[in-house]
């Protein structure tokens, strides 16, 4: 029997209610028109021409779950500063629940600030990032906050996502209890954990890149074959339902419970900017794990999205009209 085209799974992604749990950060843009050197040191001068604010770490998959038509709740900690209140409204625009959201008054918004040379509408070139953060874990009180929160939503929600940028809000404790509480109540976890795995043994998904996946295997790897053995580990080790790696300009490979599976990047042009890709791609597998589809149907659509989002410069999200037309080509 003939599988269905792609492009026909788009509208399951709809309709669904996510928590996302992990590290939120502004992502902030300042674009300047490049004038000289600077006489000072081997650097260009540029004249400020705007400032772009975006939601960034695992404020990016929030966005694209809610994006593509489903509701996304976000659990995190923020400041009480500048940057946070700039992070919730960028959020409520972009319609993600905010309520979830955590004040500690003792510590920054985590802030990436780039600093971009524009020399056209559609080109810029980064000249520099600073970044505004603390990597101190957050207190008991915070914890059993998010907690609290937690054991009310996951019973209602479809799925929860962790978006761990190894910031410091995933503490231990904190995964361990929503860990259970995924589990007591037959709720989907998913992860996205920059490298950080032991603490979600047990996810029905997992996605990391091919530098995380080698760091954690202590071995490289290059061939498909190097792959198919390093997941076998990555799934079994952990006991996860499901693992994919994505491999850049190579796509991606996924071990479920039918095998092992290699699909090639969706050419759909050029890369401008592969920031925020790995966040569409756990928010669109999410989606479609949530409506029923296999890992390998639901990672197909997440590296569709995943090949728009980065012929675009900043974190950005996918339109089911934009996926429908992508699947197309």
């Amino acid at each position: 029997m003939q599988q269905p085209h792609l492009k026909t799974y788009v509208s399951a992604l709809a309709g669904r209610r996510v928590i996302v749990v992990g590290d939120v950060m502004l992502d902030e843009y300042l674009y300047g028109r490049p004038e000289r050197l600077s006489r000072e040191a081997a650097i260009p001068v540029l004249e400020f021409d705007r400032r772009q604010v975006i939601p960034g770490g695992a404020a990016n998959p929030a966005a694209n779950i809610a994006a593509l038509g489903s509701t996304a709740q976000i659990v995190a900690l923020v400041g009480a500063d500048a940057a946070g209140a700039e992070l919730r409204a960028a959020l409520a625009q972009r319609n993600v629940e905010t309520n979830g959201l955590i004040t500690d008054p003792t510590r920054p918004t985590t802030t990436k600030t780039r600093i971009l040379a524009a020399v056209a509408l559609t080109v810029a070139q980064q000249v520099a990032r600073l970044d505004r953060l603390d990597r101190t874990p957050p207190s008991a009180e915070w914890e059993d906050a998010a907690l609290r929160q937690l054991a009310e939503l996951i019973p209602t929600a479809d799925a929860v996502l962790c978006s761990d940028y190894r910031v410091g809000w995933l503490t231990e404790r904190l995964v361990l209890e929503l860990r259970a509480l995924c589990q007591q109540s037959g709720t989907l976890l998913t992860v996205d954990s920059q490298g950080r795995f032991a603490p979600y043994r047990g996810a029905d998904f997992l996605k990391c890149n091919s530098a995380e996946a080698s760091a954690w295997l202590g071995v490289p790897l290059r061939s498909d074959a190097d792959f198919e053995v390093g997941l076998r580990r990555l799934r079994e080790e952990l006991q996860l339902g499901a693992v994919a790696v994505t491999r850049g300009g190579a796509g991606f490979s996924l071990l479920a419970a039918d095998g092992y599976h290699h699909i090639p990047a969706l050419p759909i042009g050029e890369v401008f900017d592969a920031t925020g890709a790995g966040d569409t791609f756990v928010a669109v597998a999410t989606l479609g794990l949530c409506a029923g589809l296999s890992p390998l149907i639901a990672s197909q659509l997440a590296n569709a999205a995943s090949a728009l989002v980065v012929r675009r410069i900043g974190v950005a999200t996918v339109t089911p009209a934009e996926l429908i037309g992508a699947l197309n080509l």
